[in-house]
């Protein structure tokens, strides 16, 4: 299976201590980079995704946000009781002692400790926000995988049309090479040219040669069977199939080099035309 580079992927999580919305983007790149935007609380999670995204892509220009919004109730204050019920306690002795001092709540309550902050535990907060990230990431690569499958079902129709093109041309190329030497041969008698049999055997042979596009067809066949077995073998394949594209075009130029006939210089455009519709949709691919 093949997968683009191009995906998006959101997933949201609703909890006692508030909610957060993980987001996940991509464009095509040569390299994978990865840029995160987090609370600066949770910046400490940056190593940890960086090696979840590399074991799961290999290449793509990703950006990951998070966003986190903690419940009302976080930060609720909450008494110390044992504290407070041990403060209370040594006051009221020294107001026995004293018989002038008189306790003062408020002043208990000023104690450092007697009011508390209630906090979320951060490891389970974290551990929370990792799941809820995988299950982001799981999600991004299947689209990606989803595109992935597109462009490969796109790229096989190319292909199929390209080798249509290239069985036909098979077929016509006695033809257009008959006619280019009965064309040749009507052009010397026109001009009354006293001919050398043997000479003009030579030429015919010559002009054989260098008109033949066999070879290139040849070549374009294993182009077509190399192109399938990479799609067939899927995985990280982008880089490999934009060399074919490469080749794919070499012979696609000879061709129009070669041309002899109409039917040459239409299947040599109408190649250029699919390999480039190819290339296009290759460059997405990882």
């Amino acid at each position: 299976m093949i997968h683009s580079m191009t995906a998006y992927a959101r997933h949201e999580i609703r909890a006692s201590w508030g909610n957060a919305v993980w987001e996940i983007r991509s464009v095509n790149q040569r390299y994978l980079e990865s840029y995160f935007r987090l609370p600066e609380q949770f910046r400490c999670l940056e190593g940890l995704l960086r090696d979840k995204l590399r074991q799961k892509l290999h290449r793509g220009k990703l950006e990951i946000n998070l966003k986190y919004s903690a419940a009302s109730t976080a930060g609720e204050l909450k008494i110390n009781e044992a504290l407070a019920k041990q403060l209370m306690q040594s006051a009221s002795a020294l107001a026995e002692q004293s018989g002038k001092a008189q306790l003062n709540v408020v002043d208990i309550l000023r104690w450092p400790g007697v009011m508390e902050t209630q906090e979320e535990d951060i490891d389970s907060l974290q551990a929370e926000l990792m799941a809820a990230f995988d299950a982001a990431l799981v999600d991004f690569v299947a689209g990606r995988g989803r595109e992935g499958a597109a462009i490969e079902q796109m790229i096989r129709d190319r292909l199929d049309q390209i080798a249509t093109h290239v069985s036909t041309l098979r077929t016509h190329l006695p033809q257009a090479l008959q006619w280019q030497r009965d064309k040749m041969l009507n052009r010397l008698q026109e001009v009354k040219a006293e001919l050398d049999q043997n000479r003009l055997e030579q030429e015919m042979a010559f002009l054989a040669q260098k008109s033949d596009v066999a070879e290139e067809l040849d070549r374009l066949d294993a182009h077509i069977k190399e192109t399938r077995h990479s799609l067939k073998q899927g995985g990280a394949i982008g880089r490999r199939l934009d060399f074919m594209m490469q080749e794919f075009n070499r012979e696609a130029n000879t061709l129009s080099s070669k041309a002899i006939s109409t039917e040459i210089t239409n299947t040599a455009v109408e190649l250029k035309v699919l390999i480039e519709q190819m290339r296009e949709q290759i460059q997405n691919i990882e």
